[in-house]
């Protein structure tokens, strides 16, 4: 009788070898998703969140171990909009104006726009100036110096640094969706679903055009502060006692009132005739009538006067 001896199983052995093929397969695709095109590296990809390589050069070195880099390097991210206003008198009208023009020019600034009255002989202007942040105080000191007298000055200074962060992140929110709705207009191959990608696109594109536009606005106002500047001449004090004061008002206004109270006196006798005439006709009839009946009642006549004794009768 013929003996089997039992072969050695070989399921171990293939349970080694499956988990060694797929250990290789899961060590390739991470070598293969780490990797990046070239071309995808030169165009700055956003899905990588826009990172470059840094370029050949020399290395930077650390800042300062007690931190000022860092400190200086936050104040100059920081986005300030700086506003203000100025009321000033001057000597010289025109030739102020063109100083000021000249100085916020040479101060690297611009004039946004401007306005003039007259008040009487008294001109009036009132002219906005853009001026660089970083120039803003000397600014300031270079329009008051063309002054005889500051009459107001309002400044104020708001940090924007946060909306513009936030803006920022929607923007970048933004993009990313309208690049993934691109991807799937790529792939969309029926009509209904390519004009819904691109109604989508279509909105997605027109809230990053106005959050750039809000965005580069407020870059704009914290870049070039605005100064307001009225410009007047001084009031002389024959002019400030005759302000105010108008001979052709003062004829009107006398004339307005004799007419009201000619109005008013003419009111009541009217009245009085309609009204009070009637009455007091009434009036004086009733009161003949009580006086006449009171007549015939005796009411009013002299008790006789009896004799007294051993006297006459006097009448």
């Amino acid at each position: 009788m013929w003996h089997l001896t039992p072969r050695p199983t070989r399921r171990p052995t293939l349970i080694l070898l499956t988990l060694l093929a797929v250990a290789a397969l899961a060590a390739a695709c991470a070598s293969g998703g780490a990797s990046v095109p070239l071309d995808r590296q030169s165009a700055g990809d956003d899905t990588l969140g826009g990172f470059q390589p840094p370029a050949e050069g020399p290395v930077a070195t650390a800042g300062p171990a007690d931190g000022s880099g860092d400190d200086s390097a936050a104040r100059d991210e920081t986005l300030v909009v700086k506003t203000g206003t100025l009321d000033l008198e001057v000597k010289d009208f025109d030739a102020s104006l063109a100083r000021a023009r000249t100085a916020i020019i040479g101060l690297g600034g611009y004039i946004s726009g401007s306005q003039m009255a007259f008040d009487g002989d008294r001109p009036y202007a009132s002219i906005t100036y853009r001026i660089p942040a970083a120039r803003w105080d000397d600014a300031l000191v270079a329009l008051k110096g063309l002054a005889t007298k500051v009459v107001g000055e309002q400044t104020q200074a708001v940090e924007v640094t946060s909306a513009v962060i936030d803006l920022d992140a929607r923007i970048d929110n933004l993009r990313a969706t309208e690049r993934s709705l691109q991807a799937i207009m790529a792939k969309a191959t029926k009509i209904p679903d390519i004009l819904e990608v691109q109604s989508q696109l279509s909105n997605v594109r027109g809230q990053i055009e106005q959050l750039v536009a809000e965005r580069d606005h407020l870059k704009d106002q914290a870049a070039y502060g605005t100064m307001t500047v009225g410009w007047t001449i001084p009031l002389v004090a024959v002019t400030q006692a005759q302000q105010g004061w108008d001979p052709a008002k003062t004829v009107d206004e006398a004339v307005a009132q004799l007419v009201q109270l000619g109005q008013g006196l003419f009111s009541i006798a009217i009245w009085f005739a309609i009204v009070g005439l009637p009455l007091l006709i009434v009036g004086l009839v009733l009161l003949g009538i009580a006086l006449v009946a009171a007549r015939r009642l005796g009411f009013g006549r002299r008790p006789p006067v009896e004799p007294q004794a051993g006297g006459t009768v006097q009448a």
